[in-house]
């Protein structure tokens, strides 16, 4: 076994074993227990704590999206593989009777599943786009949104931080790229200090997403060269290969152009975000801290217990 699978493994073994995380027998699909929930829910406080003065308008949003929406996305051309969508049954008495025969056989019973209008958001913005989009152009001094939301991604993992259901907390923003690319950089000097709070190693790095394919390689040195994304990374598998536990992404005019949103005075808009994963600052502090939070260091008690 691989050093870092046995580190993964070992580390999702404890979680479970501590009853933080509650296996399903699916990896990337875990319960969480009430102590976990309660620290997530200690920083989404502090997040707000960082964010809430700045006036966003907040929305919240099921873990899944209009399927129409989703194909006009984009998301498809970079990131088939991570995608995932709803099916149901929509057959007769008789597909019935062969699903349950299916079932009793230990065969496989989707195939006369069919997909529905509904796939499962991949991250958190995504629904927002065509939101803002049917409201018309946004006004002088741009647009910003809280979002929080489930999210999937197909990508089963040993390693703990690594979920196929997770939850993305998301501030938005619509505007000029002045307007943006400011918010982003307000953003990545509040990520770094709140998250320095916590007491946690981190560092900054631009970054690129794993675009699939050959023209997905370009897409990625292209997204690195243009520093459009960067991502706050902590190590929780190790040191050698840290988690970005938070990402502060320049979209440039993709989804206003995609979208159709404009600014007050006609330009197409710009738009930019600062992701958090949530579940994955839970396990960075329960990583460094240890998983008896009565006996965290007092100040990241401090920050998160106010």
């Amino acid at each position: 076994m691989c050093q870092n699978c046995e580190r993964q493994q070992g580390f999702l073994a404890e979680l479970i074993d501590s009853g933080l995380l509650i296996d399903t027998g699916v990896d990337g699909l875990y319960g969480r227990s009430g102590l976990f929930e309660e620290v997530v829910a200690r920083f989404d406080d502090l997040i707000t704590r960082y964010g809430g003065q700045d006036g966003a308008e907040v929305a919240r949003f099921p873990p899944a999206m209009n399927r129409k929406h989703f194909e006009k996305s984009g998301y498809l051309k970079s990131f088939p593989q991570l995608a995932g969508t709803v099916h149901a049954f929509e057959g007769d008495e008789k597909a019935h009777a062969e699903l349950l025969h299916n079932v009793t056989d230990g065969v496989d019973w989707t195939a006369g599943q069919k997909s529905t209008d509904i796939v499962l958001t991949p991250a958190a913005c995504y629904v927002l786009y065509p939101v803002v989009a049917k409201r018309g152009p946004v006004g002088k001094d741009g647009a910003l949104f809280d979002l929080q939301s489930y999210c999937f991604r197909h990508e089963p993992s040993k390693d703990p931080a690594r979920m196929q259901l997770f939850r993305m907390r998301e501030y938005v923003r619509f505007g000029t790229p002045d307007q943006v690319t400011e918010f982003r950089a307000t953003w990545l000097e509040r990520g770094q200090e709140m998250m320095a709070s916590l007491g946690m190693p981190l560092h900054v790095d631009v970054a690129n997403d794993p675009f699939f394919g050959r023209a997905g390689r370009m897409l990625a040195n292209n997204q690195r060269d243009q520093r459009l994304k960067f991502e706050l990374l902590i190590p929780i598998e190790s040191v050698e290969n840290p988690t970005a536990c938070l990402s502060f992404n320049y979209h440039q005019d993709h989804f206003g152009t995609t979208w159709g949103i404009k600014t007050e005075d006609g330009e197409t808009a710009h738009t930019a975000c600062v992701g958090f994963g949530m579940e994955r600052v839970a396990l960075a502090l329960f990583k460094h801290h240890g998983f008896d939070v009565e006996a965290w260091p007092a100040a990241v008690r401090a920050v998160l217990w106010p």
